[in-house]
């Protein structure tokens, strides 16, 4: 599975009023693992930074005078998205402003849409916590994820710090409980196997129980890439269908 975390800058709020991307920060992740590989770019946009923009991403057009316009890049930027699923923050706003890049190109270079699917970690924060604040920076705090070093908006770095906030989003310990918000309390790992095996309790389960159980922990495996419960797992089965 290749992913690509993707962030960009703008002049302003909305490329319906003539704003354009003046970076554009990817980094590519493969089953979940960086993969070392980036793409990052400055872009002259040849129009005026809307008020308070420039504040944001500390960029000025005296800065990007010299940089490459995106019909310059294009090429490279397609061929390093192309197949892969993007992971973007609000990914609507990011879309909206590359699918204009690309029209302005011309209609031979079609949407994002055509190349790439899109996972908006945006959505998937505002479902796992309803009715709090699901910003960048308000994620990173809650999930653990240092971004002391974010003084200004940039697209690389926003990129890598969605990267570790995406893993941490949809990582199989989040999804059963452990991580919540507000439990200050570090969670302690049980050492199974130091139990007697005389004191473990036994529940009997149907073939159908062992069955639906195993697919659940199939799928958290499929989210987290490694699960603890695996490390201590019995040695042989029992002889009785039970989990211990």
């Amino acid at each position: 599975m290749r992913q690509i975390i993707l962030d960009t800058e703008t002049t302003g709020l909305s490329w319906e009023r003539g704003n354009r991307v003046v970076e554009i920060g990817c980094v590519e992740y493969v089953e979940r693992r960086p993969s070392g590989r980036t793409f990052h770019v400055y872009l002259k946009p040849d129009c005026q930074f809307e008020q308070g923009a420039q504040e944001v991403t500390g960029l000025t057009l005296e800065f990007l005078a010299d940089k490459p316009a995106f019909a310059d890049v294009a090429e490279e930027f397609i061929a390093f998205i192309e197949g892969a699923e993007l992971i973007i923050h609000n990914a609507a706003f990011d879309v909206g402003f590359l699918d204009n890049e690309l029209r302005l190109l011309g209609p031979q270079y079609g949407r994002l849409a055509d190349r790439c699917t899109v996972e908006d970690t945006l959505l998937l924060a505002r479902q796992r916590y309803p009715g709090q604040r699901n910003s960048l920076d308000a994620l990173c705090k809650r999930l653990g994820v240092d971004n002391s070093h974010r003084q200004l908006h940039g697209a690389l770095l926003d990129a890598q710090l969605l990267a570790d906030v995406y893993i941490a989003l949809t990582s199989g310990q989040e999804e059963i409980g452990f991580g919540a918000e507000g439990q200050d309390a570090q969670v302690e790992v049980m050492q199974f196997s130091s139990i007697p095996s005389a004191a473990r309790p036994r529940v009997q389960v149907t073939m159908d129980e062992l069955a639906a159980h195993e697919a659940r922990l199939e799928k958290l495996r499929k989210k987290a890439g490694k699960c603890v419960w695996d490390q201590y797992a019995p040695a042989e089965e029992p002889d009785e269908m039970a989990l211990a």
